[in-house]
C-alpha cells in the first residue's frame, strides 16, 4: 500500500471532500440514502466548516483519501477515511494532527467508541445528534 501525505486543506479540495464523505458515511450507514443530503453538506462545507474548521486532507497517489476538521474550540466535526483503507494507520495519523493542531483538547460526538479510546479519548457524556436524532457518546481528549 502506498503511504499517504498529510497536507492543509485547499478550496479546489471541495468537491473530492464532498465525495468521499458521502462515500464514506454511505459505507458506514447503508441504511440511510445521503445522496438527498449532498446539497446540504456541501452548504455546510462551505459555510460552517470550511471557513471555520482547520483542515487536513490525507491524500494517496494524489488521491483524496481522509480528512479531519476541529474548529477553534476543539471540536472535532469530521474525520473522514477511505472505506479502503479503514483498519489502516489513516485514522490514527488524521487523530494525532488533530492533537497537533488542537492541543489544549478535542471534543466530538461519535458511535466508533473503540477507535477514539485507543486514541486516548475517554467517554465524557451520552447525547443525541441534533441532526439525526441517534444516540452518540460525547468523548474528549486531553493532554
Amino acid at each position: 500500500m502506498a503511504e499517504f501525505v498529510l497536507r492543509p486543506y485547499l478550496s479546489s479540495d471541495e468537491d473530492a471532500a464532498i465525495v468521499l464523505w458521502h462515500r464514506t458515511w454511505q459505507q458506514a450507514y447503508p441504511a440511510i440514502d445521503f445522496t438527498e443530503r449532498l446539497n446540504a453538506w456541501r452548504t455546510r462545507w462551505r459555510e460552517e466548516l470550511a471557513p471555520t474548521a482547520r483542515i487536513v486532507v490525507a491524500e494517496q497517489n494524489r488521491v483524496m483519501v481522509g480528512f479531519v476538521t476541529v474548529d477553534t474550540t476543539g471540536y472535532l466535526d469530521q474525520l473522514v477515511v477511505d472505506p479502503e483503507l479503514w483498519g489502516s494507520t489513516l485514522g490514527d495519523a488524521l487523530i494525532r494532527h488533530a492533537k497537533l493542531l488542537s492541543p489544549d483538547g478535542i471534543t466530538l460526538l461519535v458511535k466508533a467508541i473503540r477507535f477514539y479510546e485507543r486514541n486516548g479519548f475517554v467517554h465524557t457524556h451520552d447525547t443525541v445528534n441534533p441532526v439525526s436524532g441517534r444516540p452518540v457518546y460525547g468523548m474528549g481528549w486531553t493532554r
